[in-house]
């Protein structure tokens, strides 16, 4: 009796890959794009060490406008990363801080923003590179 060496079951399925109109890719994407907006992230960033009040915020993000940090926050607060308390005093005082589901988003985007910031030289010059390579 002789045995074949030629597989028996060759047809096997493709491997599953996520369909892009899956709910579950639309949902994970939304929140991606949150977390991962850069002023999302200086934001999560600057109140990882406690709460601040808004314009203590926006003295220490460089370059974010009064628009965008207020969208900034109130997108944050949505997605219940932030929350916003507001002191019964004249002129009211408002505060931002992580929630507990913000501060276990804290950890992950420091270590990116510090990634960011220990590479940010190496990137700039591959762009430079890139550029110069790609000039008409």
């Amino acid at each position: 009796m002789s045995t074949s060496l030629k597989p028996a079951h060759i047809d096997l399925p493709a491997s599953p890959r996520p369909d892009p109109n899956h709910a579950d890719c639309r949902g994970v994407a939304s929140v991606l794009s949150r977390v991962g907006d850069k002023w999302s992230v200086f934001v999560i960033m600057m109140l990882g060490d406690g709460p601040k009040r808004f314009n203590e915020l926006k003295r220490m993000i460089n370059g974010i406008s009064q628009r965008m940090l207020t969208l900034t926050l109130r997108g944050l607060e949505r997605d219940g990363l932030v929350t916003r308390t507001i002191f019964p005093t004249i002129p009211p005082r408002v505060d931002y801080e992580l929630t507990d589901l913000g501060r276990g988003l804290s950890q992950p985007v420091e270590a990116l923003g510090k990634w960011a910031i220990e590479h940010l030289v190496q990137i700039e010059a591959a762009r430079a590179h890139f550029d110069q390579r790609n000039e008409p």
